[in-house]
C-alpha cells in the first residue's frame, strides 16, 4: 500500500509542477516578457539571500551539533603524541578556509540579489582593478606560505625514522584483498626478511625461513600495543593499493605494492582511558544497539580501529581490524601468549627448509622450559613433583648411545647442578615392556649410567648423583599403544636433597 501512495504523490506533484509552468507561461504572455523577466530576477535575488542565511546557519548549527562525533573535537582529541600537531594544523586551515567559505558565499548570493536585473540598470564593463588583484593575490599567498611552512614543520616532526639506540616496537602490516596481515617480532625484537617469490598458501608473507629472525615472528589477528611506547609500522601491500588508517591516532599512509613505507607514532591513551573520556558525553551514554536498550552503552563498546582508506575492491569493508592499546604489563602478558608462526605452522612440514635440524630458537626455548621445571620442583613439597623428565635426551634404538642433540638438554642439567651446588639427584632410566624384562632393566641402567658419565665429565662430583635403571617396572601409562610405549621410554631425574 505504501509504495502505491508514494507513486500517487509523485504523479500529483508532477502534475502540479506542469500546471504551475503553464500558468507562469500564460502570465508572461499577458504581462509581457520583459516585466516577467524582471520579476523573476527579483524573486531569484530574494531567494538567494534566504538560501544564504539558511545555508550558513545550517552549516554552523550542524557543526555544533555533531562536533562530539568529529575527530579533533569534543572527546575525540588525538590519542597519539604527534596527533596534536595534526589537529592544530587542521584547526588553522579550517580557520582560514572557513573565513573564505563564509565571505565567498555571502558575496555570491548577496551579489545575486544586489545586482539583479531591473529596469533602468545598465551593466558596467570593468577591464581590471590593480588594487583588487594585488589584494586577492597577496593575501592567499601569505596565508598559503604560513600553512605550507607550518605543514612542513609538522611533517618533519612526525615523519623522521627511529634512531638505532631508541626504544621502540616495530610491527608490520601487509594489505591484501581483503584483510590486513599483521606481523610482530618475537623475543629477538627483529622482523625477518621476505621474498615475494616465496609466497604460498601457508606462507602468506613470503618469509624466508632460513633467516633466524623469521623463526620467532608471530602473526596476530589484532593490533595490541602498549601505551606510551613508540611504534614503527612497516606498511606494504601484496596486490592492489591499500591505505593504513588509524583515525584516532592521526596515522594514514598508503600501502603500495612493491614500495615499503612506514609510519611512527606513540599511543598516549589506552582503550579503557578513551572509553572513560567518552562516558562523560551524553551522546555516548545511549545503548550501542537501539534494539537492546538494556545492553552496553556506546562508550562501553568503543574500540580503536585499523581501516583501509582506499577503495580496494568489493570487500573493502572487511579490512577493518580492532586496535587495542593497553598497559605495558597487559601487553607483555598478551605477547607471551602468542606463538611463533614458523613453529606452529611451518616447522618440520613440507615447506620447512630446516626440517630435521635443531634450531637455536628451539635450544633456547628448551633451556627456558627446563629452568622453569627445575625451579618448580625445588619448591614442590611432594616427592613425585620433584621428578623432572629429560624430554630431549634420546638414544639410538636399542642402545645406550646418546643422539648428538641430547647434549643440549644434558648441558641444561649440568648448569642447574652448578647453580645449585648442594643439589643431589637420582638419574633414572625407563623402558617399555617390549622384549625381555631383564634386558630392559640392563638397558635402562646403561642409559642412566651414560647420563651420569656425561655429568661427571662436565665436572659434577660423582657424590652428587646416583644412576639407576628401572626397566619396564615403572611405566607412566599402559603399554597398549605405540604412543604410550614411547612415553614410557624415558630418562628423568629426581631431586633427593638441596
Amino acid at each position: 500500500m505504501t509504495p502505491l501512495l508514494i507513486l500517487i504523490c509523485l504523479v500529483l506533484i508532477t502534475i502540479v509542477v506542469i500546471q504551475i509552468g503553464k500558468v507562469t507561461e500564460l502570465a508572461s504572455s499577458i504581462r509581457g516578457e520583459e516585466d516577467t523577466q524582471f520579476e523573476t530576477n527579483r524573486w531569484n535575488g530574494i531567494m538567494s539571500v534566504v538560501f544564504l542565511v539558511v545555508f550558513l546557519v545550517g552549516c554552523i548549527l550542524s557543526a555544533v551539533y555533531y562536533k562530539n562525533y568529529m575527530l579533533g573535537y569534543g572527546p575525540h582529541a588525538a590519542a597519539s603524541q604527534h596527533g596534536g600537531s595534526i589537529d592544530f594544523l587542521f584547526d588553522i586551515t579550517l580557520f582560514f578556509t572557513g573565513i573564505v567559505f563564509v565571505l565567498t558565499h555571502i558575496a555570491l548570493f548577496w551579489f545575486a540579489y544586489k545586482y539583479k536585473g531591473k529596469k533602468g540598470r545598465k551593466a558596467e564593463f570593468i577591464s581590471h582593478n590593480n588594487k583588487l588583484e594585488v589584494i586577492w593575490t597577496l593575501i592567499p599567498a601569505v596565508v598559503m606560505t604560513f600553512l605550507v611552512i607550518s605543514g612542513l614543520d609538522a611533517w618533519n616532526e612526525i615523519m623522521p625514522d627511529v634512531a638505532d639506540d631508541e626504544d621502540f616496537i616495530e610491527i608490520e602490516a601487509t594489505g591484501v584483498q581483503f584483510n590486513w596481515l599483521l606481523r610482530y617480532p618475537g623475543p629477538d625484537n627483529m622482523l625477518g626478511t621476505r621474498n615475494y617469490k616465496k609466497i604460498t598458501g601457508i606462507n602468506p608473507l613470503g618469509q624466508d625461513w632460513t633467516d633466524p629472525k623469521n623463526q620467532d615472528d608471530i602473526h596476530p589477528s589484532e593490533i595490541v600495543l602498549p601505551v606510551g611506547k613508540k611504534v614503527r609500522v612497516r606498511i606494504i601491500a601484496r596486490d592492489v593499493l591499500h591505505n593504513f588508517f588509524l583515525p584516532h591516532f592521526r596515522v594514514k599512509m598508503d600501502a603500495v605494492p612493491g614500495i615499503p613505507t612506514y609510519f611512527i607514532f606513540t599511543p598516549t591513551k589506552t582503550t579503557e582511558e578513551y572509553r572513560q573520556e567518552l562516558s562523560n558525553y551524553a551522546e555516548y551514554q545511549v545503548p550501542s544497539d537501539p534494539e537492546d536498550p538494556e545492553g552496553p552503552q556506546r562508550w562501553e563498546t568503543f574500540d580503536y580501529e585499523l581501516a583501509c582508506a582506499e577503495l580496494c575492491g568489493s570487500g573493502h569493508f572487511s579490512m577493518r581490524k580492532v586496535v587495542r592499546i593497553v598497559s605495558e604489563s597487559e601487553y607483555e602478558a598478551w605477547l607471551a601468549q602468542q606463538n611463533s608462526y614458523y613453529l606452529s605452522n611451518i616447522r618440520n612440514g613440507d615447506e620447512d627448509p630446516l626440517k630435521g635440524q635443531l634450531l637455536d630458537l628451539e635450544i633456547s626455548q628448551r633451556k627456558t622450559e627446563f629452568s622453569s621445571a627445575v625451579k618448580q620442583a625445588l619448591s614442590a613439597p611432594d616427592s613425585l613433583e620433584k621428578i623432572i623428565p629429560l624430554n630431549y635426551v634420546q638414544y639410538e634404538t636399542g642402545s645406550a648411545n646418546l643422539t648428538p642433540d641430547s647434549r643440549y638438554e644434558l648441558d641444561n642439567l649440568v648448569e642447574a647442578l652448578k647453580e645449585n651446588s648442594t643439589l643431589r639427584i637420582e638419574i633414572s632410566g625407563h623402558t617399555d615392556n617390549v622384549g625381555d624384562a631383564a634386558a630392559n632393566t640392563a638397558l635402562s641402567q646403561s642409559r642412566a649410567g651414560v647420563v651420569a658419565n656425561y655429568l661427571h665429565d662436565k665436572g659434577i662430583d660423582a657424590g652428587r648423583f646416583v644412576a639407576r635403571g628401572y626397566g619396564q617396572s615403572r611405566p607412566l601409562v599402559a603399554n597398549d599403544t605405540e604412543e604410550n610405549r614411547a612415553k614410557n621410554r624415558r630418562t628423568e631425574f629426581k631431586i633427593l636433597s638441596k
